[in-house]
């Protein structure tokens, strides 16, 4: 169910590409709550200025849930957006929802793309860094840079997670830092420099159309999870694994790893990287695991272990960590992953710099 209300914006409180950040006032309380932050996609509902009247929905907020910082608006019913000019497109995303967008796909019929596109089947031995939460991001892309090289980087964003790509300033602010060449959201996920159907398109878009060297694939902010083996967001890593390797990429898993997690399944190697990649990954990848000292680092290596060796599908990989923390120290967004920023859980950090430091390596 949803939880309605209306409202007046009082301040624009800031922005980045393609969202606005507000100060509503409500027309009556939500929670204990009569004045909230909400976001606003541009591309959606158009651009909203103090004195506006907002529709909201506020359901998450009320629940206090981890993606519930905001509600959300819906509608500037005084002021709607006019009506987009013609042009080329017929791919739906968030499909039948009040707010469902029509985009051009990049290997759709109307694309420039589409030929070339129609073609793609291979990735080229593409290097694909594979992470479960999108904190992981930033990270992968200060191993990839610390390796040096100026390599192309692409980021799709899945549909695990928030499906608007202009929820994330994360993204925002690495493009323009340039860490970043290119995004594209596949899926329901939208906003990116290109549209796909799926991670399979996405992937060959990265390749044949981006041009990357490297492609990190994670879900979008506000992930999933519900205590269970199964009920999270994150198995889709396993997945995407999958679909890289069966389009002749070179999949690299970067490991779910915590040091600070008051949760015992998440400290070493979380249950999440356990499950995607020991039960839903069929196709081999190198599973990433970073050479230091200490108790912590020998959990983590004798836990991937068992994703590699029973079996002999994935291949462990061992990275220095040697200038890791510097290349995180140098990023232009701030790490933080469940709330946690480098200093409080530097380990989730440095695992998954280390997969974007082995990435680099694979590349021609």
């Amino acid at each position: 169910m949803i939880s309605w209300r209306d409202g007046v914006v009082r301040a624009v409180r800031g922005s980045w590409a393609g969202a606005v950040e507000l100060e509503v006032g409500l027309d009556r309380p939500a929670g204990d709550r009569t004045s909230v932050r909400a976001l606003a996609y541009t591309g959606l509902v158009g651009e909203p200025e103090v004195g506006d009247r907002v529709t909201l929905t506020v359901s998450a907020l009320v629940r206090g849930l981890g993606t519930g910082g905001y509600a959300m608006v819906v509608a500037l019913p005084d002021r709607l957006p006019a009506d987009p000019r013609p042009g080329p497109g017929h791919v739906v995303k968030a499909r039948y929802t009040p707010l469902q967008p029509m985009l051009l796909g990049v290997d759709e019929q109307e694309s420039p793309w589409h030929e070339q596109m129609r073609e793609a089947d291979d990735l080229g031995a593409l290097a694909v860094v594979v992470a479960d939460l999108h904190s992981a991001l930033p990270a992968v892309l200060a191993g990839v840079r610390a390796a040096g090289g100026g390599r192309r980087v692409a980021y799709v964003m899945t549909d695990g997670g928030a499906l608007p790509l202009a929820f994330s300033r994360s993204v925002a602010q690495l493009r323009e830092a340039g860490w970043l060449a290119a995004t594209i959201t596949a899926g329901q996920a939208f906003g990116g420099d290109h549209e796909a159907v799926n991670v399979h398109t996405a992937l060959l878009a990265a390749r044949h159309v981006v041009g990357a060297d490297v492609v990190v694939v994670t879900q979008g902010p506000g992930n999933l999870g519900t205590g269970t083996r199964w009920g999270f967001s994150g198995v889709a890593a396993g997945e995407a694994v999958n679909a890289a390797a069966v389009l002749g990429g070179h999949p690299v898993a970067a490991l779910r790893v915590s040091e600070a997690d008051p949760r015992d399944r998440h400290r070493g190697v979380s249950h999440h990287s356990t499950t995607a990649y020991g039960r839903v990954a069929l196709r081999p990848a190198d599973v990433v695991v970073p050479v230091a000292d200490g108790p912590l680092w020998s959990r983590v290596r004798e836990q991937a272990a068992t994703l590699c060796e029973p079996v002999g599908l994935h291949r462990l990989v061992e990275v220095p960590v040697a200038g890791l923390r510097g290349a995180l120290e140098d990023s232009p967004v701030r790490l933080s992953t469940m709330g946690r920023g480098l200093d409080e859980d530097e380990a989730a950090f440095i695992a998954s710099a280390a997969a974007g430091a082995h990435a680099a390596t694979l590349t021609a």
